[in-house]
């Protein structure tokens, strides 16, 4: 846009930002004209998001917030007006998840009778509540964890999630996760388990019943691959006359 502070000729670049000079000469940023955030070094522009949500036939009216977590995380929270009784949150995040990237699929979501409003008839975005983001609610019933493995796999989801419990049904990448947390989990997982696992596997099993049933394999494969390695090496030690008294016997 032409610069109209500055050379005739010259131009601006509308960045979005709000800000205002300061009496010694520096910029104070105070946010955005817009509504684009920055989340896990994606800018993402809410209203896209809030345009895409609209078009479920069950959402009337939508908003999205980023919001902090326990861990200072910043997630995005769906504010939703629905038209039906009816709330089924997993049903509009696999809505999103074929029309968006992942890191633009909401956190949480939430459902509201109306959406508040300013005294000149616009979406009150600083009155609407925080939610709850150390309790997700998920279509699937809490079950919880029973195993000695099922339990480690559970503690570090909750640490890495911010949550307060996870059932070993409830899906890691719905409770939150996302591939920079996947990575985490994977290095926790070789820590407290002592084996390392491709990231694919994360993907293919994101339950902790799915990821315990892997690990718990993974292991007895370790364990026999280690027993055989040992007996190889026992054997490589004899000299030819102890092979072939073992091969007599």
């Amino acid at each position: 846009m032409p610069n109209v502070f500055g050379t005739e000729g010259t131009r601006l670049y509308k960045t979005g930002d709000k800000a205002r000079y300061l009496n010694d000469g520096n910029i104070e940023f105070l946010g955005r004209i817009d509504y684009q955030v920055k989340i896990r070094g994606f800018r993402i522009e809410l209203g896209e998001i809030e345009s895409v949500l609209t078009q479920h036939p069950s959402v009337l009216q939508a908003v999205i917030l980023d919001r902090k977590d326990q861990l200072g995380n910043k997630n995005l929270v769906a504010y939703v007006v629905l038209n039906q009784l009816a709330f089924n949150p997993n049903e509009l995040r696999h809505f999103l998840r074929d029309k968006l990237p992942d890191y633009m699929i909401p956190h949480a979501f939430v459902q509201m009778d109306a959406l508040p409003l300013t005294p000149n008839g616009k979406i009150n975005r600083h009155a609407l509540p925080a939610p709850d983001l150390s309790q997700i609610s998920l279509e699937n019933g809490f079950v919880a964890p029973h195993s000695p493995r099922e339990k480690i796999l559970a503690d570090l989801w909750t640490e890495l999630l911010g949550l307060e419990k996870v059932g070993i049904h409830d899906d890691f990448f719905e409770m939150g996760g996302h591939s920079l947390l996947a990575i985490q989990l994977i290095s926790r997982l070789r820590e407290a388990f002592s084996i390392q696992l491709p990231l694919r596997c994360l993907f293919e099993s994101p339950t902790i019943a799915e990821l315990a049933e892997l690990l718990a394999a993974q292991q007895i494969e370790q364990a026999e691959n280690n027993m055989l390695e040992q007996f190889l090496t026992e054997i490589d030690e004899l000299s030819d006359e102890e092979v072939k008294q073992l091969l007599t016997e």
